[in-house]
């Protein structure tokens, strides 16, 4: 038989990676999922990652921003891995050294996180200790002694445990994923009634005219643009909110005192600061939860003159913060500490068990999910994850509207064509959309039902469209007057601006 290649050892490297990675999965499934090694090296890329990147890579990816940096990570952690399993082959320590280097990385990164106790750990010294022990396993003989390359005769038995680590290791990883989900009790929720209920929502276009937007997006198409990698975990029984800082008495929580509180329902529209004009980080949803100003007022806080401070420093489970300025929560527009979503709980990756909902307000200054804290402080004492970036501290929504039939570039038959979309102007309203076709005048398009200022407005446009290439543009105008503006800004520091226009060939 011939001898082992010089790549022969990565296949051992590789499995005695992965197996560490994935019992260390398993391991932060049971206590804390922002501690598995990839997941803590990749918040931390995040974190280190320039704005401009951070907006280039939305822009580009989308919501597969996530698993591009995971896979990323995971990539350089196998091509390291691939050469500790080299490397073992002449000298099982100096491999196992690099193991141990790789874990230990992950290790430092996951106790750096804000927010991080000892525990975190855990999961690191589990993929070292199952790593360095899968390699040695996997390692010839004669490496384990120092005298170089195993016999080829040992070949047929390094294959079978190569397959049996492999299995290893996707049982630990689906068994990890499993937990995670398992220890999120949302199945056992079940939300009162509210007491102030919102009017039912009128019938939407879609119902008439396909490709506009739904008036009320599903929780499984709502959009989720956010920094972690992973969802929390959240034990409802130890879960509380805090309410502290500079207020008349301090607050706490549990979630069976929220619900057992007045709970409203709220018609929303939420937008991402990261949307593009025409963007898809919109969406639009029914809302239940206790208002803010309620929960201050617990605090002694019912004006901006009942404290000294300019800011509600929002805190997430795992210490992300978010800042609102604290006018804006006292100015009569009712923000929400929501414990409900179209009729259900908060999903996990909306949230759950709680988040705040600011209307009006980019969901980064307005909307923090898994909330945990609310510190009224000033700008000046503390900065929030955003404002460390560089971000607005306030970022009122701008006027927007959109195309979503027919799409960009699409071909379509002459005669009557049916333009759609969705407008948005959160805390003004929508008074009016306007089309232009080919640069020509603009002309008012129908509006779809009315469910209040926070929430979005359909729309539609019967065009008789003439063969040949044709350019739309939209516009909206507020309740107020204001007009979108046609100067183009780009996301960073408070949202984007400008006119969509798109180009459609008409056969």
């Amino acid at each position: 038989m011939a001898p082992f290649s010089r790549l022969a050892g990565a296949p051992a490297g590789l499995l005695a990676a992965i197996t560490g990675m994935a019992a260390a999965h398993l391991i932060a499934g049971l206590t804390d999922p922002d501690a598995s090694p990839v997941l803590a090296v990749g918040s931390q890329v995040i974190d280190l990652t320039p704005t401009p990147v951070k907006e280039w890579a939305v822009a580009e990816f989308g919501t597969a921003d996530k698993p591009i940096l995971i896979g990323s990570v995971l990539v350089a952690t196998l091509l390291l891995a691939a050469l500790a399993g080299i490397v073992a082959r002449r000298s099982l320590a100096a491999g196992a050294a690099l193991i141990v280097l790789l874990t230990g990385l992950a290790g430092y990164t996951a106790a750096a996180r804000p927010g991080a106790g000892a525990g975190v750990l855990i999961p690191s010294a589990v993929a070292l200790v199952v790593g360095v022990g899968v390699l040695s396993w996997l390692t010839p003989s004669g490496s384990r002694a120092g005298t170089g390359p195993a016999d080829p005769a040992r070949t047929g038995v390094r294959r079978r445990s190569l397959l049996l680590a492999g299995a290893l290791g996707v049982a630990l990883a689906a068994t990890g994923e499993w937990v995670a989900r398992a220890r999120t009790r949302i199945s056992d929720v079940v939300l009162p009634a509210a007491s102030k209920k919102a009017p039912p929502l009128p019938e939407g276009l879609e119902e008439t005219y396909d490709g506009i937007s739904a008036f009320r997006t599903p929780n499984d198409d709502f959009y989720r643009i956010d920094t972690r990698l992973t969802l929390p975990i959240v034990d409802l029984d130890d879960w509380r909110l805090t309410i502290d800082g500079d207020v008349g008495q301090e607050v706490e929580l549990s979630f069976d005192d929220l619900l057992a509180m007045p709970l409203v329902e709220r018609d929303i529209t939420m937008t991402c600061v990261s949307n593009e004009v025409g963007g898809e980080y919109v969406g639009a949803a029914r809302w239940l939860g206790v208002p803010l100003t309620t929960l201050l007022a617990m605090a002694g806080v019912r004006r901006v003159g009942d404290t000294g401070a300019d800011q509600i420093l929002s805190t997430d489970v795992d210490g992300f913060t978010i800042s609102t300025p604290l006018e804006v929560a006292l100015d009569g527009r009712e923000p929400l500490v929501a414990v409900g979503m179209n009729g259900a709980p908060l999903p996990r990756e909306h949230g759950f068990p709680v988040r705040l909902v600011t209307p009006g307000l980019y969901g980064f200054v307005g909307s923090t999910k898994w909330l945990r804290r609310l510190t009224l402080t000033s700008y000046d004492a503390e900065q929030a994850y955003w404002t460390e970036r560089d971000w607005a501290t306030d970022a009122p929504i701008k006027v927007s509207s959109r195309i979503d039939t027919p799409q960009a570039f699409a071909e379509v038959q002459a005669g009557q064509v049916v333009v759609g979309g969705v407008a948005w102007a959160q805390q003004r309203g929508i008074d009016s959309v306007e089309l232009r076709v080919d640069g020509g005048p603009w002309q008012r398009c129908e509006l779809g039902p009315d469910a209040g200022v926070d929430y979005w407005r359909q729309w539609y446009f019967l065009l008789d469209a003439e063969p040949g290439s044709r350019t739309l543009a939209v516009r909206a105008t507020t309740s107020d007057g204001d007009v979108q503006t046609p100067a183009r800004a780009t996301p960073f520091p408070a949202g984007s601006s400008g006119v969509q226009e798109i180009v459609v060939t008409v056969s």
